[in-house]
């Protein structure tokens, strides 16, 4: 299906690590013009070359999202060489502190996760949405999570900071929909990669005395369609969310998670 996203211009945030890369390929898959936001230029480099080689134009912008003037900065860049700002997807987060109690969170691993999950997509929304009020179009899509709807022990402090992040993509949401702005978040569970096999597998196996594969496969068990999610999973619903194919739908959270958030 064409999503006529054509010509539109996406600003991705996080697009090297994670799920980035594949929100990014995505995105120029379907014809997008990218800005790319990041710390890794290095990293950043190899996304924007295989987008180009897609034929779309891609800025790469370095940038810290926890710092407001770092992200106005960026944003100002994308502006004046892509023209305007469609869409933007905020990816860049961090997972934070694993397998710790709260009582046993330092204030500044609590602080940190917060100022990048919640306060990094508050600087880029910010800096965006006069642009996309002013024209009267934008598409804000937050990556979230799951454990930010239905909390988890050992994640309180990346459930606290998502939690924050529904907060503040609902009000926002009600506050930019008369400009015809949509703002909405998708969720995603567990999602295969390098932080699900190297940071949330590790303390399963700890806690369960088990072997890698029986963590995975302890994990799939909690899901409806007992499998973990994939990072294509995520991108294409970021993709629909970023299309007119949802010009109705704003200010709702999206769980993609294989049916865990629901149960």
């Amino acid at each position: 299906m064409d999503l006529n996203l054509r010509t539109r211009i996406a600003v991705i945030t996080g697009p090297a690590k994670g799920m980035g890369p594949a929100i990014s390929h995505a995105f120029a898959h379907e014809g997008c013009d990218l800005g790319l936001l990041g710390r890794d230029q290095d990293a950043i480099a190899a996304v924007a070359e295989t987008a180009r080689a897609r034929g779309v134009r891609v800025v790469s912008a370095a940038c810290d999202v926890t710092d407001p003037a770092s992200v106005d900065a960026a944003v100002a860049q994308i502006e004046q060489e892509l023209g305007r700002i469609d869409i933007l997807v905020n990816v860049a987060g961090g997972s934070g502190p694993v397998g710790t109690p709260s009582w046993q969170i330092t204030p500044a691993e609590f602080e940190d996760i917060v100022r990048l999950n919640l306060n990094g997509c508050f600087h880029t929304m910010r800096a965006v949405l006069p642009g996309m009020i002013a024209r009267r179009y934008g598409k804000i899509i937050n990556v979230g999570g799951t454990f930010g709807m239905r909390g988890r022990a050992g994640r309180t402090a990346y459930s606290a900071s998502k939690w924050g992040l529904r907060g503040l993509t609902k009000s926002t949401a009600i506050e930019v929909g008369p400009h015809n702005v949509n703002v909405n978040l998708v969720a995603p569970g567990m999602v295969d990669g390098e932080r699900f096999r190297k940071k949330v597998i590790p303390d399963m196996m700890r806690r369960l005395n088990c072997t890698e594969d029986q963590a995975v496969a302890r994990h799939a068990e909690d899901y409806a369609l007992r499998r973990i999610s994939q990072d294509r999973d995520v991108a294409m619903a970021c993709l629909f969310l970023a299309s007119d194919l949802a010009r109705q739908i704003t200010g709702v959270d999206l769980p993609v998670d294989g049916g865990w958030a629901a149960l």
